[in-house]
């Protein structure tokens, strides 16, 4: 999906407007700001060692072990992201985006129960938040709660009218409760998405289009390295999500293992990844 939650911590001290870094950082006010710096340049690990700066400062406070726990987020280092995110929450347990990234980085781990707690928490805290919520419905796929990850993306249609994702999850979750034919019937309308080769999947979910298209729209024109594989990324997931909702089990894991591996970008990746250990186990029986 798009990235709105993405770096949610760092994206939100943007527009919070975060103070000028003082000239000394040896307090836990200046480690912490330091540490927010960093990670809104990405410097995972600088955030790290600001984070055990504030932490041996202000050992109750909660600040060091999200600016902490967010760039062991962002250094894939998972199980010492979701200690650091429980440590935050346990100090200040309305810590909002401590439950927010302690979800995501549940859902990494095949926690799907405990990622949906997290993300319904976190939501309990920034009700407001609902509609924009897409890891929330992906979880609630994959938890079998079909109608509720429908009605999640239904309500996403307010925020990402123009995002083939959001309207292709609505179909997933509507497809498992409903059946293929139904879900084509009542798939949610969008605009234009200008990502290659979103289209061509929104055509495909509609019956419109063979996989094949899917394929040659990602691979078709000059895109620079990192744009191609993108681009076939998505191209995999979705064409391994489509061959799963058809009952597939082969197929699809062909695609998944590609968009898991080789082509792997973002949480999305990750989606992948937690859907291919399932197909394995599917394919196994």
């Amino acid at each position: 999906m798009r990235p709105h939650f993405a770096f949610r911590f760092a994206l939100a001290l943007v527009a919070a407007g975060v103070s000028v870094l003082l000239a000394r950082g040896d307090t836990v006010e200046d480690y912490v700001q330091q540490g927010r710096r960093a990670l809104m340049n990405k410097q995972a690990d600088k955030a790290v060692k600001l984070g055990d700066k504030a932490i041996a400062a202000a050992p109750k406070d909660a600040r060091g072990y999200l600016v902490r726990g967010v760039g062991y987020e962002m250094l894939r280092q998972h199980d010492k992201a979701i200690a650091d995110f429980t440590r935050c929450i346990e100090r200040d347990p309305k810590r909002a985006e401590a439950y927010d990234h302690r979800g995501s980085e549940q859902f990494i781990l095949g926690h799907i129960k405990e990622s949906l707690d997290d993300f319904d928490k976190f939501l309990k805290l920034q009700p407001k938040a609902a509609p924009s919520h897409w890891k929330r419905g992906i979880s609630l796929y994959y938890a079998g709660r079909y109608e509720a990850g429908r009605q999640q993306f239904k309500d996403g249609d307010k925020v990402f009218a123009d995002d083939v994702e959001n309207a292709v999850w609505h179909f997933l979750c509507n497809a498992k409760e409903k059946g293929i034919d139904k879900a084509r019937g009542e798939i949610l309308k969008i605009g234009k998405d200008n990502r290659v080769p979103m289209m061509k999947v929104y055509d495909l979910y509609l019956g419109k289009c063979k996989p094949a298209d899917v394929l040659a729209a990602a691979e078709a024109g000059e895109a620079p390295p990192e744009m191609r594989k993108e681009r076939l990324f998505y191209a995999h997931l979705y064409l391994g999500l489509f061959h799963d909702a058809r009952g597939y089990k082969e197929k699809a894991l062909e695609h998944m293992n590609l968009a898991a591996g080789k082509y792997r970008v973002g949480y999305m990746g990750d989606v992948a990844h937690v859907h291919a250990e399932l197909l394995r186990k599917d394919v196994k029986k």
